[in-house]
């Protein structure tokens, strides 16, 4: 079984699941894994250079499952891997289904898990309602770790775990910030991910109106 793959990353069909094509260093072979969503544009920019996948491999049915055929699964780092093997868990998300799920960072679709937030969940690709509560039921106490623990890069920031922002949550820029988009229509929740998220990119205590701008220029 492979487990970790270190390969020339020679392309990225982007479809319902992306894939990844990888040319292993001196070899006549080019291997094919599927990729989550938010990892597929992770790794958009690294075209043409050597990456590391940690994989998974599962057997696809063929037809009526007379036959298999063996597919491999890439992900960012071993803490992904074992993310999504969690997450496959709950009755009713399969490989393919989970992998068209994952449109966000591992860490952000945990965070909506340990917070309960349904109406989060139910904008990712092929999660309505219905799964969204099961997730929920069935992952409550189980995900906690990857909220916090899960780096989606070496090159990004960490996210600011919740522990360390929400006291800055009662007033202060950040208060500011994210009071300004719930009252534009986002989620508590959004609000506070999108505004942790550019907090750790801007750093250096930006004020309300930088973070709101840094949020809609997407940082």
């Amino acid at each position: 079984m492979i487990t970790r793959l270190t390969a020339s990353l020679e392309s990225i069909e982007h479809s319902a699941i992306p894939v990844a094509a990888l040319i292993p260093e001196a070899s006549p072979f080019v291997i094919e894994a599927m990729l989550p969503a938010y990892l597929a544009q992770r790794l958009e920019p690294k075209v043409g250079t050597p990456i590391t996948l940690h994989t998974r491999t599962i057997l696809e049915a063929q037809g009526q499952g007379t036959s298999f055929i063996p597919r491999l699964i890439g992900f960012g780092s071993s803490d992904e891997r074992a993310f999504f093997e969690t997450f496959t868990s709950v009755k009713g998300l399969g490989n393919k289904k989970a992998l068209r799920a994952l449109a966000e960072e591992p860490g952000t679709i945990a965070g909506f898990i340990v917070s309960k937030d349904a109406k989060a969940l139910t904008k990712l690709p092929e999660i309505g309602k219905r799964l969204a509560e099961t997730i929920i039921a069935e992952l409550s106490g189980k995900i906690d770790k990857f909220a916090t623990d899960l780096v989606s890069d070496p090159d990004q920031p960490r996210p600011v775990p919740s522990s360390t922002i929400e006291p800055l949550l009662t007033e202060g820029p950040i208060a500011e910030a994210v009071a300004a988009l719930v009252a534009l229509g986002e989620t508590r929740t959004d609000a506070i991910r999108k505004v942790e998220r550019a907090s750790a990119k801007l750093g250096q205590d930006p004020s309300a109106d930088t973070l709101i701008s840094a949020v809609f220029a997407g940082v």
